[in-house]
Order: C-alpha cells, then sequence, then structure tokens
C-alpha cells in the first residue's frame, strides 16, 4: 500500500504543479508571452550568429506558439487530476486494477515530459537558440521539470505486485 500511497501522493503533486503552472500563464499572460516571443524572435543570441535565419518575428506566430503551449499544459494538468481520479478510486483494489488505474496518469506525464524535451529543450534550446541568450533562458527550468515529470513517471509506471490491500 506503501508504494500505491507513494505513486498516488507524486501525481498529484506533479497535476498540482501543472495546475499552478497553468494558472500562472492565464493570469499572468504577458510574462511568459514575452519569454516566448523573445525565444522566437532570436533578439538575445550572439551577435552575428550564423542561425538567425531561424527567427520569427510574427506576433501571429508568437501567440500562436504560445497559446499552443498553454493548451499542451492544461491537457497534461487534466489527463494528471483524472489519473489522480483513478488511481484514489482503485487505491486498495488488486494489483492488476491499480496499474490500469494509472493510464491516464501516465499519459498526462508523458505529455509533460515531452513539452520540456520538445518544446523547451529541443525547439528553443537548440532550433532558436535560447541557450545563447543570458535573459530569455529557459533551459534550465525545463531540464529541471522534464527530469521531474520523468521521475514521478518511471516511479508510477512500475507494476505494483503487491496483494489486495
Amino acid at each position: 500500500m506503501t508504494l500505491r500511497v507513494a505513486k498516488f501522493a507524486l501525481t498529484a503533486g506533479l497535476a498540482l504543479y501543472y495546475t499552478l503552472v497553468v494558472l500562472n500563464n492565464l493570469t499572468d499572460y504577458d510574462s511568459n508571452y514575452q519569454f516566448v516571443r523573445h525565444v522566437l524572435m532570436m533578439d538575445a543570441t550572439f551577435a552575428g550568429n550564423h542561425v538567425m535565419w531561424r527567427a520569427i518575428q510574427s506576433p501571429t506566430v508568437h501567440t500562436a506558439f504560445y497559446l499552443s503551449i498553454i493548451v499542451w499544459e492544461c491537457v497534461t494538468t487534466a489527463l494528471l487530476w483524472m489519473g489522480v481520479v483513478q488511481m484514489v478510486r482503485r487505491l486498495r483494489r488488486n494489483a492488476a486494477e491499480f496499474h490500469a488505474a494509472k493510464k491516464l496518469a501516465l499519459a498526462g506525464m508523458t505529455l509533460g515530459a515531452t513539452m520540456w524535451l520538445v518544446a523547451f529543450l529541443s525547439v528553443g534550446g537548440e532550433w532558436f537558440a535560447m541557450w545563447q541568450s543570458k535573459t530569455w533562458n529557459g533551459q534550465d527550468a525545463a531540464f529541471r521539470m522534464f527530469c521531474v515529470t520523468g521521475i514521478v513517471l518511471l516511479v508510477v509506471a512500475q507494476r505494483d505486485e503487491e496483494a489486495q490491500p
């Protein structure tokens, strides 16, 4: 039962984190929009770098990128909370039923980890050379969240072999 409670608690903690991320992006829209805008414009990268052809100057594209991140975070959050509910409902059931209850949570964790890896570390960090910026560099935070989400995913994904409580 201890491992099941740990899986539930870690998933709920991650769901809470993503809830706060979405809340912040919606209630302080412009702060994070500015981050996305500057990364896409590459206006704080090294002078004279040879990848400036990748820069995007269109406010419409900036908005589309940012809104897609918020939607991605909303879907991740919803999947995590639905997974928490499913896990709680099956907390005292047999191992196979509890393991099946983790499906939505694992989908949310996979979606969240993929966001940090693809949107922030790969696209922002490498394609738009975010790593070159001292001001608009979110790679440390993205790496931290990729690791946190990934570790929780690995713990929760473990099969539950204990007998029915």
